[in-house]
């Protein structure tokens, strides 16, 4: 891939900049593919789909593929994934719904920003499986529980969230299946009733609202947006919101973190507030380490950077929060239309025709 290929922000970060993170988020990666949050450190599937997309965005594409390689291989026959790997080795057996039901904004991205229907191809049965493993744990009312035990048991807790992102997933899996023709209507009514819950039935997930990921999600992952959207980020920015900082990561603490920022930025870009975006991107760069690699986060009463790690999905939120507001590759509007309708074309040029339709600017 040519440099100017790669994201960049102007006044912020450049090519080279945005390539070497994605040299460092490479540069943790082992030898089977698995993308850990750091050299070491232990791998969970949501987090290594999240930086797979980035290096796919930065024209890493063989890193990239070697990490959707990874989620085919370790997955299991009843289409879920373990919470937790660490070298290899399972290390939480569990089974969170949001981390199964990834992969397929993955493979969707890569797809976007490919072209190569026939990887896409190759992935689907990994996609579709995990996608049914979390359609299972839906209740009639929408909601889908966040996790299955190891013994097989559902753990009755909806999580907000999970659940906006598991509505993202289905989007992305429906794309899916309408390019390699293998229909799933079931997705579809449990995107609609999933939508649904999260816009009209708050009381049916745990309250969890002390955490910004909780007032930014539903929007990230396209259930709510227009004046809905709007009222939700003014409802909380002052309570997230550190002027110059970044974005707390629960309210009540002096803590900014990188990526939530980052997915802010997402979400502000994908309502149109292209002004507010570009402030909090420019905002985290504090987190930037000179290696291209970004601390979590910062204790900001005390100016000390915590916790002391540079994490793989901090740098893999910045490149697509990069994409997105440069508008760079195919895939820079994957989160901007998380909201679009579920029965489109798939157009000859992958994105266009798809953004055009879900009227959103390409």
């Amino acid at each position: 891939m040519r440099a100017a290929d790669v994201p960049s922000v102007p006044n912020v970060l450049s090519e080279s900049q945005v390539l070497q993170t994605a040299k460092s988020i490479a540069a943790a990666q082992e030898s089977s593919g698995a993308l850990p949050w750091f050299t070491g450190g232990h791998t969970d599937p949501w987090d290594h789909v999240e930086s797979a997309m980035a290096l796919g965005a930065a024209g890493l594409r063989e890193e990239a593929e070697a990490a959707y390689e990874w989620s085919r291989r370790t997955q299991r026959p009843d289409g879920s994934w373990p919470m937790e790997f660490r070298d290899g080795v399972v290390h939480n057996a569990d089974s969170d719904s949001n981390f199964c039901a990834y992969l397929a904004v993955g493979v969707w991205h890569h797809y976007l920003i490919t072209g190569n229907r026939d990887f896409a191809v190759s992935m689907w049965p990994s996609v579709r499986a995990g996608l049914d493993f979390v359609v299972e744990l839906q209740e009639p009312s929408g909601e889908i529980f966040w996790a299955r035990g190891s013994g097989g048991e559902a753990c009755p807790e909806a999580l907000l969230t999970g659940n906006s992102s598991i509505h993202h997933s289905l989007l992305c899996g429906l794309l899916l299946a309408r390019l390699v023709d293998d229909p799933q209507p079931e997705w579809e009514f449990a995107k609609y009733t999933l939508g649904h819950a999260i816009r009209q039935h708050p009381e049916s997930f745990a309250l969890k609202d002390e955490y910004s990921m909780d007032w930014y999600y539903p929007i990230l992952g396209g259930a709510v947006r227009g004046a809905a959207a709007a009222a939700r980020i003014e409802s909380r920015w002052d309570d997230f919101v550190v002027e110059g900082l970044g974005i707390r990561c629960v309210d009540h603490r002096p803590w900014v973190t990188g990526a939530e920022t980052c997915e802010l930025v997402l979400a502000l870009d994908a309502m149109g507030e292209r002004t507010r975006a570009l402030e909090q991107f420019a905002a985290m760069q504090h987190l930037r380490d000179p290696d291209g690699s970004y601390w979590t986060g910062l204790v900001y009463s005390d100016g000390k950077r915590w916790p002391v790690e540079q994490t793989t999905w901090t740098g893999g939120a910045m490149i697509l929060a990069a994409d997105a507001l440069s508008r760079t590759t195919p895939g820079h509007g994957i989160f901007r239309d998380a909201a679009a309708p579920v029965g489109l074309p798939i157009g000859a040029d992958r994105c266009g025709d798809y953004c055009h339709a879900s009227g959103s600017p390409v």
